[in-house]
């Protein structure tokens, strides 16, 4: 089943799909620091993304929601996203990409370019053939998703 992104949908920041066009991964992402480790701005930060994935009728493997310290990747089975099954520093993975993280404010197109230019990384690899969190994200199954395959902003 080849799913393709309605343009008139509320959209996540990020989407990832695989090498069959399928999408694979959404992605959330706020500039605020520790935004989503708020239990309330990350409830709704699913719900949102949870929202999106009701319309397009299509079962997600993962969910992701970023901010500027933490990145929190989730399962979803098409009715319940887990609780994080995976929890990075963001400074961790996006400093490969932007080495001056820690040291300038960024908001939120950047954020979410970066986090782009990282699960980029997974599919292609433009930057690395083993980008940050490479390890991780294999444990988790989500590399074999995402290599081979395209993000969208």
């Amino acid at each position: 089943m080849q799913t393709s992104i309605r343009e008139d949908l509320p959209q996540p920041d990020v989407v990832a799909l695989d090498q069959n066009k399928q999408v694979v991964l959404v992605a959330e992402v706020k500039a605020f620091p520790s935004a989503f480790s708020n239990a309330s701005i990350r409830n709704t930060g699913i719900t949102q993304v949870l929202k999106f994935l009701s319309r397009i009728n299509y079962i997600v493997p993962y969910i992701m929601l970023a901010d500027t310290n933490n990145i929190f990747i989730y399962r979803w089975d098409g009715k319940n996203a887990s609780e994080p099954i995976l929890n990075l520093r963001t400074v961790d993975v996006l400093s490969y990409y932007e080495p001056e993280f820690n040291q300038k404010q960024i908001f939120n197109l950047y954020l979410t370019g970066l986090v782009e230019a990282w699960i980029s990384d997974f599919c292609y690899h433009w930057k690395s053939e083993f980008p940050p969190a490479y390890q991780e994200i294999s444990d988790i199954g989500l590399m074999e998703k995402l290599e081979g395959g395209i993000t969208e902003p």
